[in-house]
């Protein structure tokens, strides 16, 4: 995988959500070296990862479940001593596994607009409708760049300065060039069947949920209810914010996970 590292000081490692990449970290990722060591991943088959077949061979043909692991794998092979994990969306779905699978490498979780299950059930109200990942599927197949471009209107839809930050995260889309086909299809089949609801309460890493008050792909009561699960987790809720907190307030998103990181 691909790995920018800056700043010194406690390790924290930054994993982006599905169709991005680690650069879309790039402000805050500045803010938060000035105390900590961070580390932007680019996962496999999104960024300057495409093209790392090693990694990505190895997840082609995998269960969803178990592309997570293997992700994991990776991650946990890349560093070799403890790391603060801070993941968004997707990235927060791979952050708690690792925390699960390999809680001596997790120090602390930092998760943002993040949820157990991504996908509407019977029993979880607090998805996506199954039909519109779906027909996301589908639409990939025919045009994954307007799919994504709309993936990225739906994560800010209702966020103060919608429009300046839908042109600022077009811009970041393909500047570290195409993502992998499969990679984003595996990342919707992840996003679609991978329900973790059943495992993270063996998290007891002291975790931050970090929510957007005007969330709509996954909303603040996703993230009460891991706080409500995880032993030793608790919520802030950025008024104003729509999935991407970092992007629309990131002063404020820095000094929460700041204030965490050091208490």
């Amino acid at each position: 995988m691909h790995i920018e590292t800056i700043g010194s000081g406690a390790p924290l490692v930054l994993i982006h959500g599905w169709g991005m990449h680690g650069g879309v970290w790039s402000e805050v990722a500045q803010r938060l070296a000035q105390t900590h060591q961070v580390h932007c991943v680019d996962l496999p088959g999104f960024g300057l990862s495409v093209g790392r077949a090693s990694a990505r061979q190895r997840f082609d043909g995998l269960k969803p479940d178990l592309q997570m692991d293997a992700i994991v794998g990776e991650l946990s092979a890349t560093f070799a001593s403890p790391v603060n994990v801070c993941g968004w969306s997707l990235g927060g779905q791979v952050a708690m596994r690792w925390a699960v699978r390999e809680p001596a490498k997790v120090k602390s979780l930092v998760l943002v607009t993040t949820t157990p299950c991504f996908t509407e059930r019977d029993d979880w109200l607090f998805g996506l409708p199954a039909e519109v990942l779906k027909k996301f599927a589908a639409e990939l197949e025919q045009n994954h760049a307007t799919t994504l471009r709309r993936f990225i209107s739906l994560q800010l839809r209702g966020s103060e300065n919608e429009r300046e930050l839908l042109s600022k995260l077009r811009e970041q889309l393909f500047s570290r060039g195409e993502p992998d086909m499969d990679a984003l299809r595996g990342g919707l089949e992840i996003l679609r069947d991978v329900d973790q609801r059943n495992e993270i309460g063996q998290i007891q890493q002291p975790t931050l949920l970090i929510a957007g008050q005007r969330d709509k792909l996954t909303p603040p009561e996703a993230s009460y209810y891991l706080a409500q699960v995880i032993p030793n987790a608790k919520v802030v809720e950025i008024e104003g914010a729509a999935h991407t907190p970092f992007l629309s307030h990131p002063e404020l998103f820095v000094a929460q996970v700041r204030k965490f990181l050091n208490e």
